[in-house]
């Protein structure tokens, strides 16, 4: 998702080379299953392998970063949040080569803002008090999607419902941070981050764990600890991520 700050886009349709309406994937298990079939054939071809947990943690993920990032970025950069329903956001998925998301469409004109947004006397807009409120419709919103993606996943998937909402939760809090980073503020997707899971917020799995650590270089920067697994490790000559919740307790 590195660097996909510049290919979310606002459209009003989606174009025909590789874009997919999110609720499409969610309505059509099969197109699900074709994106983890890619993804399989993918590896086999990097790793000699692709075991099943991995297969399925990777699209998870990809997946639940596409309304979280949307999300995220129109908070951090306009203070705005759209609707991310599932019929209002479309994703590409790279044809050939590794099938990662390579854009994101807002689809949608309605979106909730602040009281001196200067759209907020639009008929689109829904204003809300505070950016407190502001967080919590984000949260609500994108919760609402995961919900949506947990069902239709969950049968072709090896992984546990308590996993998939870990995933889920990794989206958002990773996707709040990425924004800032993306946009030269990394402290601003911090304190997003901090203002959306101030808590544990079920069925997401916890409040944020992004926190400043020191690095082996002895320079303190921002990291997180993963709820979810991506099972990496059960590649050939792969090994746990520095950031894996296999490798100790999750900070609190």
């Amino acid at each position: 998702m590195a660097g996909l700050q510049d290919r979310v886009e606002l459209r009003t349709d989606l174009p025909a080379d590789g874009w997919q309406r999110c609720s499409d994937l969610l309505a059509e298990p099969r197109r699900l299953a074709a994106w983890c079939l890619a993804l399989t054939d993918w590896l086999r071809e990097e790793y000699g392998d692709a075991p099943p947990r991995t297969t399925a943690s990777y699209v998870m993920s990809w997946y639940l970063r596409v309304p979280a990032y949307a999300g995220a970025l129109l908070l951090h950069h306009e203070r705005r949040v759209p609707s991310l329903r599932p019929e209002e956001l479309g994703v590409r998925i790279a044809p050939g080569g590794r099938p990662d998301p390579t854009g994101v469409a807002v689809l949608g004109t309605s979106f909730y803002c602040l009281p001196f947004d200067p759209g907020a006397g639009r008929p689109e807009a829904t204003v809300v008090a505070d950016e407190r409120a502001l967080a919590a419709v984000l949260r609500a919103r994108y919760t609402a999607h995961a919900a949506r993606f947990v069902r239709a996943y969950a049968p072709l998937s090896p992984l546990s419902t308590r996993m998939l909402w870990a995933g889920a939760t990794d989206a958002l809090d990773a996707c709040l941070w990425w924004a800032g980073l993306d946009g030269g503020d990394e402290g601003a997707g911090v304190a997003d981050a901090a203002l959306v899971l101030e808590s544990k917020f079920t069925p997401l799995t916890s409040a944020s764990t992004l926190r400043m650590a020191r690095g082996e270089d002895g320079r303190r920067a921002w990291c997180r600890r993963r709820e979810s697994c991506c099972f990496t490790y059960l590649l050939p000559e792969r090994s746990e991520c520095t950031d894996c919740p296999r490798l100790g307790p999750r900070p609190r």
